[in-house]
């Protein structure tokens, strides 16, 4: 856990905020911020800097997904449910966000040595288990298979998966991130996956095993935890948790650098996004 946890102590913590920016907010603008700053971070610009982001009713696709065989229908599935769609620009597969998933990215320098794959993922892993260190339940990190994005740092408790972390590397910058189910219901969620999958995969088969989701593997903090954890109880759990582990921690925003940098990331992502939604 200590050496895990190395990684997060720093002089400095910057604290970009974008958690309560509301509906309209794209999770394509929230791609290629993590972009940006990897950037700016990357170039020694700013500090290590964290990230709060929550997108309201949104599917983020991976790569992978946008070969699925019938995925205009899947597609079409999503949006009659009133979800809009994103295709990311880090690894992983189709994952659910709404107002009760609060998203966190943590973006280091990579050093000259470089920061090792799995030492990201284990400082994440750490750092959610501090946040949570006064209950009782073990926070556990392995494959959940049944579960929506499944990998091999899947957090769960009880076996029923909560939270998922994913990697950016762009420009000596590394974004950790990780999307957490703290409120609502997490077989609801996992629904609406396993539809999507059901439609835009149908019987077909494809060389890219996509996953067998089963709704009763998922679940959010609140339910395992068996308490009304708000979203505002969350974040404050993790600015606690930085302003512990650095000497300066504060909220900040863009420098100028970073603002101008920015529009060339998100004009990225529409592009991306453009060539991937357009199914056959």
């Amino acid at each position: 856990m200590e050496q895990a946890l190395t990684l997060l102590k720093r002089k400095e913590w910057r604290l970009i905020d974008q958690s309560n920016k509301g509906p309209l907010f794209s999770a394509m603008e929230s791609f290629a911020m993590d972009d940006t700053l990897c950037t700016a971070v990357g170039a020694g610009i700013v500090p290590a800097t964290a990230r709060l982001w929550v997108h309201h009713k949104t599917v983020v696709l991976g790569i992978q997904d946008t070969k699925l065989p019938q995925l205009k229908d899947g597609l079409d599935f999503l949006k009659e449910q009133g979800y809009r769609t994103v295709i990311r620009n880090s690894g992983g597969l189709a994952v659910l966000l709404d107002d009760g998933v609060l998203n966190i990215s943590l973006i280091f320098p990579d050093t000259e040595k470089g920061i090792d794959i799995n030492r990201g993922y284990d400082a994440m892993w750490a750092l959610i288990r501090q946040m949570f260190v006064d209950f009782p339940a073990v926070i556990e990190a392995n494959e959940i298979v049944g579960s929506y994005c499944p990998g091999s740092y899947d957090l769960s408790i009880n076996g029923k998966k909560f939270a998922g972390i994913s990697q950016r590397r762009i420009r000596k910058g590394v974004a950790v991130q990780i999307y957490l189910c703290v409120q609502g219901n997490g077989q609801k969620r996992a629904k609406v996956i396993q539809q999507f999958y059901e439609k835009a995969k149908k019987d077909a088969s494809t060389k890219f095993t996509f996953p067998d989701v089963r709704p009763d593997v998922m679940a959010s903090l609140s339910e395992l935890l068996n308490i009304d954890l708000t979203m505002e109880a969350a974040k404050k759990r993790f600015i606690d948790f930085l302003n512990k582990y650095s000497e300066n921690f504060y909220i900040g925003q863009l420098q100028e650098q970073e603002t101008n940098w920015y529009p060339m990331y998100y004009q990225r992502m529409k592009d991306r996004n453009e060539k991937g939604q357009q199914a056959d």
